[in-house]
């Protein structure tokens, strides 16, 4: 039987952190962070990474291990996660895995680290530089011959994917469909009781993310977007993360900090709708409402109840 394992999410700024705490705090617990923006370091406020004081005391993995020039995937975070979570039970304790990036917690519940290749592997640059010699149209060709089930389900323009599936059947010399089959046939690696936080009344959501986004401006996110900066590319996957991608651009005087601070908080309030849509999907999820406040005593008394059931006391 697969160990039990507790995982909290939500959306950006329903409360995730704290009631992980409360969590570990009352089960003897450690943090295991699924956010794929907490995990770079240097990017604390515009990614709202919990500081000493918020953690506690207690032990908090995956969060400010990776260097912001390193593109990580969903599959790399699970084979670093995972070691991570399997001594945590080892030890008797609670793995708590906290985050709000619905694919990497997913990865890590079911253990799958993916087919091989990455971006700017040996086979990846030779795919590209087959792309920009000779187009799109031969490379979609060899993807229909040598995995159709795939090819089938991309659009002829999504170059990312098409290099995607052309890279994985070089590397293995099998198609990625039928990887993705046998992954998806696997039971999951963990049994994971899943806790998801949601406001009844979405405009305080709302509300809560606007405040957020004035707050992680005044902590000075222009400062650590700058910082950033002087070593990190423009186009590295850190900072095309929401915050930091509209705060270059103030630097580079293509708008207004006032502008930027606007299209910020458009942008999270879109992404919280997303990473609502994801949690409807997960089986099983045990929602908790958030009414007029944030209730942690309440919410962790339900979240006990929850995982008494699960035979966890």
């Amino acid at each position: 039987m697969p160990q039990t394992i507790v995982c909290v999410a939500g959306p950006t700024a329903s409360g995730k952190t704290r009631l992980g705490v409360l969590l570990a705090q009352r089960y003897d617990g450690e943090i295991v962070s699924a956010d794929s923006m907490q995990i770079y370091r240097g990017m604390v406020i515009g990614t709202a990474a919990p500081t000493a004081e918020e953690r506690e005391g207690i032990p908090h993995h995956m969060i400010g291990i990776a260097d912001p020039t390193e593109a990580w995937s969903a599959g790399r975070y699970a084979r670093a996660a995972i070691p991570i979570v399997d001594d945590i039970l080892s030890r008797g304790k609670l793995p708590i895995v906290v985050g709000g990036t619905g694919l990497w917690m997913d990865s890590l519940v079911r253990g799958r680290t993916f087919a091989p290749g990455q971006a700017g592997g040996a086979v990846r640059e030779a795919l590209v530089r087959e792309l920009k010699a000779g187009g799109m149209a031969p490379l979609l060709a060899e993807l229909r011959q040598v995995d159709p089930v795939s090819a089938a389900k991309l659009h002829p323009s999504d170059e990312q994917r098409i290099l995607r599936a052309l890279e994985v059947f070089r590397e293995t010399g099998r198609p990625l469909s039928q990887l993705n089959a046998q992954e998806a046939a696997r039971p999951p690696r963990y049994d994971a009781v899943t806790i998801a936080l949601r406001w009844a009344d979405r405009e305080k959501q709302r509300a809560l993310i606007d405040r957020r986004v004035d707050e992680m401006v005044a902590q000075g996110l222009l400062r650590e977007v700058r910082a950033l900066l002087t070593s990190v590319p423009r186009d590295a996957t850190a900072l095309q993360a929401i915050g930091y991608k509209e705060f270059s651009g103030v630097l580079d005087g293509s708008c207004t900090e006032e502008e930027a601070i606007a299209m910020v908080k458009l942008r999270s309030r879109q992404y919280a709708k997303r990473q609502l849509t994801w949690l409807r999907h997960v089986p099983g999820v045990h929602w908790i409402e958030w009414e007029e406040e944030r209730d942690f005593d309440r919410a962790l008394r339900i979240s006990t109840e929850i995982l008494s059931a699960h035979g966890l006391g």
